[in-house]
Order: C-alpha cells, then structure tokens, then sequence
C-alpha cells in the first residue's frame, strides 16, 4: 500500500470512528430530551443535527466500513480513568456532549484532508459543534429543573412580614430550616421591592448555604434578579404560560389552585408543582374557602407533579393531610406564629419523617 494510500486508509478509520461517536452521543442526548424532559422542540433539534451529519453518499458508507477495523484497535481495552463508577445523569449528559462535541471537532479537521469526499463539509461540523454547546446548556437547565421540583417536598415555609412579630427575616428563615423546613418562600406585600431586594439576596444565599430551596412569591422580578430558585404565583397573578416563557428553564414555577380543573391547566401551561388550598380555614387569608382534604385527594389523581398543600395545616392535622396526598405541606402561622419556629417547624417536619 503506497503511503498516500495508507495516509487516506486511517483517515478514513478516523472519520469512521468520530461518526459513530457523534451518531451514539447525540442519540443518547435525543433520548434525554424526549423521554426525561419531554421537550419535543429540543428532541427535534437533535433529531434534525443527528440525521443532517449522516453521510448519505453510499459509495462513501462501503469505504467506510472497508477501513473499520474495530477487532484491531489498540484502544479498545483501555480504560478511562472512573468510568466503571456508577455516574448521575447530569454528568453522563455532560460526558456525552464531551464526546459528540471532540467527535465533530476530528471531523471538521478530517474533512479538510485532500482526497476526502465533497460529503465531508467541515463548516457543517463546526457548525453543529457550537449548536451543541447551546443544546447541552439547554439539557442541563432542564435537568436542574426537574430536580430542583422533585426537592419540593416535605416542610414548605412562607417568610411573611406580617407575621415576623419584630424578628429579622434571617432570624426566622434560620430557625425554620434548622426545624426541618426543606423550601422557603418569601411573601412581602409591604416593602417597596427596593427594599425586598436585599432581604431576598440575604435569604437565597441562606438557603444556598443549607441547601434549601428559596422561591419567591408572586415577583418576577425579583426573583431573577437574586437568582431565586423559583418563583410562585396566584391565580390572579402573571399567567403561569407567561411566567414559564420569562423564567431560566432551571427555575422552577409553582401555582396556588383550588379545583382539578386548575390544577390541571397549571401543569399543561408549565407549573412545576401545585399548591392546593385552602385545605382548611386561615388566619393569614381571611377570604378563602377551605376545600378540605378531599380535594387534595381528586387533585393527586389527577396531576402527577408535587402536591403542596397550604392553608391552617399545623402539627395536630398535618397527618391527615399527608394521608391525602401531599408532597409537601406549606405553613405561615404555624411556624412564625411559634415562640420558636424551630421548634415548631421540627414537630410538623418530623410528621412527614414518621411516614417514610
């Protein structure tokens, strides 16, 4: 074989591995999109990338196989340093974009060798190369969402004004979550927001800390502007359609309902997690109109996202609550109406750890 010949031989082996990279890791991202998010817009854009890199040409398919040589390959048995460790799946996303991206980076370089076929084009590889880095993005928002809605659970807490009784948001949030409480919101219809601002970035960075979730409660705003977790809303508040378009894909969007009927809308427009209320009668919302427990229970069968049941739950019905359905149980009074928070959010949080 003269070198010229031998030359094109392993570049074609070359080419031939970097498409099977590209074909089996784009598939895997394709799989992600579609059967763990959901999200047809990105499934298809991975779709379209996957088919478009195919080399359609067959004459160049039959030189292609002619030059794999899978049983010779030196590296086959090498193995990469902790790859036999079982990995979370946003890391096993990350190192599958790796993989594509490298495969495209070869193939963009190989296509530019003389000889190859006018079905290599290169600016074609450089280009989905750098629409992966957008996907990849995408894909891992996605997946940070839906954990961070599968974290919405247990001892739900609204940090109110109202109810601080001279105590400094810090001071209550603290308590809170060293009770248990595992998602805080803040809800302040009193404060100028340029005042809220600064409470709202002391109380993220203590919920970071401590590894809680921290939403914020009806603000849009406010909530990008501190990097909140989340944001919730009210039936008469930014339509849940509108909220999900203006939130990062990572941030997660809750709705308060009433009937199965909203509550199954919230989820078609994007809702994350629906709160279900008033299950019984409120100090802190004086015109509501309790639904009871049995709501709840029409509502669990009807959406599969979390459930946070809201309104008078406290330590002596918060089982029954529980019983009915709820992920999650949100509280006001009967925490920062407590002479210790922290001993109060313990009792009500330590109901949902006798149920586990």
């Amino acid at each position: 074989m003269a070198f010229s010949e031998m030359t094109s031989h392993q570049t074609l082996r070359l080419i031939d591995a970097s498409l099977n990279r590209v074909g089996e890791g784009l598939r895997l991202l394709e799989d992600i999109a579609r059967l763990l998010l959901n999200n047809a817009a990105l499934t298809e854009r991975l779709k379209a990338m996957r088919h478009g890199l195919i080399v359609g040409d067959s004459s160049f398919h039959q030189q292609l196989l002619q030059s794999r040589d899978s049983e010779g390959d030196v590296g086959i048995n090498i193995k990469v340093l902790d790859e036999e460790k079982a990995r979370e799946l946003p890391a096993i996303l990350v190192a599958n974009a790796r993989r594509v991206q490298e495969a495209l980076r070869t193939l963009e370089e190989g296509a530019k060798v003389p000889g190859m076929p006018t079905a290599l084009d290169s600016e074609k590889f450089k280009q989905a190369r750098f629409d992966l880095y957008t996907i990849e993005r995408e894909l891992m928002s996605g997946l940070l969402r839906q954990d961070k809605a599968k974290r919405v659970s247990g001892l739900y807490v609204i940090i109110d004004t109202q109810w601080l009784r001279g105590r400094t948001y810090l001071e209550v949030t603290r308590q809170a979550i060293k009770g248990g409480a595992r998602v805080i919101q803040l809800r302040d219809k009193l404060l100028p927001k340029s005042e809220l601002l600064p409470v709202a970035q002391d109380l993220k960075t203590l919920c970071a800390e401590c590894d809680v979730l921290f939403i914020i409660n009806d603000y849009l705003d406010v909530a990008l502007a501190v990097d909140a977790d989340g944001l919730h809303v009210g039936q008469g508040d930014l339509p849940v359609k509108v909220a999900r378009k203006l939130l990062p894909v990572d941030k997660i969007l809750g709705i308060s309902t009433a009937t199965v009927e909203q509550a199954v809308a919230a989820l078609s427009e994007g809702a994350d997690y629906v709160a279900v209320g008033s299950i019984y009668t409120t100090s802190t919302k004086e015109k509501a109109v309790a639904v009871g427990p049995e709501r709840l229970r029409q509502i669990r069968q009807a959406v599969p996202v979390p459930l946070v049941a809201i309104g008078g739950i406290n330590k002596d019905n918060v089982t029954e609550v529980i019983a009915a359905g709820a992920d999650s149980v949100c509280v006001i009074s009967a925490v920062l109406g407590a002479d210790s928070p922290e001993e109060a959010s313990r009792e009500i949080a330590g109901k949902f750890e006798a149920k586990s």
